[in-house]
């Protein structure tokens, strides 16, 4: 294979869904590997290793680790906001009979798992954990759907997302409300300041994404001294940024005969335009196309996918397997409750919701028992918490062992919800959209 059919297969690879479910678990196997190496001193020094900013008096000082946990990971949840403001405008939950099912399902889908955790950890140190089985890893669940796309038809795909912006929405609110540190009322106010400038961009039209990020960087900077969680700072300004066009369909339409013009006198030899001016011109029409929150997303998606999430899980999945650690984790209520949730409660609340629904009328799916297998194997994955339910774990405990035997259930239970759900769903015939509707006529 030559350089150029190489370079081919590797964009065609992470132009795939599937590339991400991937990568990840790459990072998530490498982390274990170096973890449990004679590299194991070189990778913990090197999460430690402190990394200063410093813009006239004001410092930021963090370990590399706390920068990718605090700092990459804002743009991480910078994504999660587009995606819920795209969602709630646009998509499966722009209307209320749309967000109906894949609302009540994702909250009953948080509720359980958190009410298992509470039952068996009340009452001990271990119920700090409390939310940790309550989220759903999208990425991975994208990643191991795109493997299994011939088994599974879009509208599954479209409804397990719709589920997860809805987790994610619970996740961001439980992170802002439950693990705050001790508030810094000046940061804080200017944290609310920056904010109110969003908002009157937003309302005077600024369609442009440089004063957005200028303001968004000062947000995120005053929210991580404030003592909230910077990364709440990722979520509002993806909530701040606009999603309408930036030029109304009239003056696309203008723009883009410009463009034939263009292409037209370009064919003239006469004529002083060449066919690459024709093609610059062409070539902008999808920035005026595109509202400022699709640009942004589509700009960022790559990065954070391919580049923040990994890194994270890098850094965070990095668990020494001494066997006291591994003892403890399979005799704790705390490794135990995060598997439970995982694997028990997200599939009861997920496809329970959807069972209730269904039967009292409340939804259009039809009574097919090959949907219900794909609805049941659909479930099964949402209990993949791993990377937002490691990020909720680092908040939660300091202690080193409970963070390490936390981390065990982590990978225990989105291990097992991840084969489970593969296999389930694997075992079915491959799909065929004329073989099963999933949506009766209405």
């Amino acid at each position: 294979m030559n350089d150029s059919a190489f370079l081919t297969s590797v964009r065609n690879f992470f132009r795939k869904d599937a590339a991400i479910g991937v990568i990840l678990l790459v990072a998530t196997i490498t982390a274990l590997a170096v973890a449990n190496s004679p590299l194991n001193e070189w990778y913990e020094k090197a999460l430690k290793l402190k990394l200063s900013v410093h813009l006239s008096s004001f410092v930021i000082e963090h370990s590399l680790k706390e920068w990718i946990n605090e700092g990459l990971m804002a743009l991480f949840f910078l994504v999660v906001g587009l995606e819920i403001k795209r969602e709630l405008k646009f998509g499966e939950l722009s209307t209320f009979r749309q967000a109906l099912l894949p609302a009540v399902a994702a909250i009953c889908g948080a509720a359980l798992p958190g009410l298992i955790f509470y039952s068996l950890n009340a009452g001990s140190p271990n119920i700090q954990g409390w939310a940790i089985p309550m989220a759903t890893d999208i990425a991975f669940v994208i990643g191991i759907m795109a493997l299994l796309s011939s088994r599974i038809p879009v509208w599954a795909r479209v409804l397990v997302t719709a589920i997860a912006v809805v987790d994610d929405i619970i996740a961001v609110l439980i992170i802002a409300v439950f693990f705050a540190k001790q508030i810094h009322m000046v940061a804080l106010g200017v944290a609310v300041i920056c904010l109110l400038i969003l908002i009157i961009f937003n309302c005077f039209g600024v369609k442009r994404l440089q004063p957005y990020l200028i303001i968004g960087f000062v947000l995120w900077g005053a929210v991580l001294k404030s003592g909230v969680h910077s990364t709440i700072a990722g979520v509002m300004l993806g909530f701040a940024i606009p999603a309408s066009q930036r030029w109304n369909l009239e003056r696309l339409q203008e723009y883009a005969q410009k463009g034939i013009d263009l292409f037209k006198k370009a064919a003239d030899e006469q004529k002083d335009v060449s066919r690459k001016q024709a093609m610059r011109h062409m070539g902008k029409s999808h920035i005026y196309a595109k509202s400022p929150l699709h640009r942004m997303e589509d700009n960022l998606r790559p990065f954070v996918y391919f580049v923040v999430m990994p890194l994270f899980a890098f850094a965070n999945a990095g668990l020494v397997f001494y066997p006291e650690v591994m003892s403890a984790a399979f005799s704790s209520t705390l490794s135990l409750g995060i598997v439970l949730g995982l694997f028990l409660g997200k599939q009861l609340g997920v496809f329970g919701t959807i069972w209730v629904f269904t039967k009292l009328g409340y939804s259009r799916l039809a009574p097919d028992r090959e949907i219900w297998k794909i609805l049941y194997g659909i479930a099964l994955l949402t209990g993949i918490g791993f990377t937002m339910s490691l990020f909720i774990a680092e908040l939660a405990f300091k202690e080193e062992k409970l963070l390490r035997i936390a981390k065990t259930g982590i990978l225990m239970g989105s291990l097992i919800c991840g084969l489970a759900g593969s296999y389930f769903l694997s075992r079915r015939p491959a799909y065929e959209a004329e073989d099963h509707q999933a949506f009766e006529e209405s």
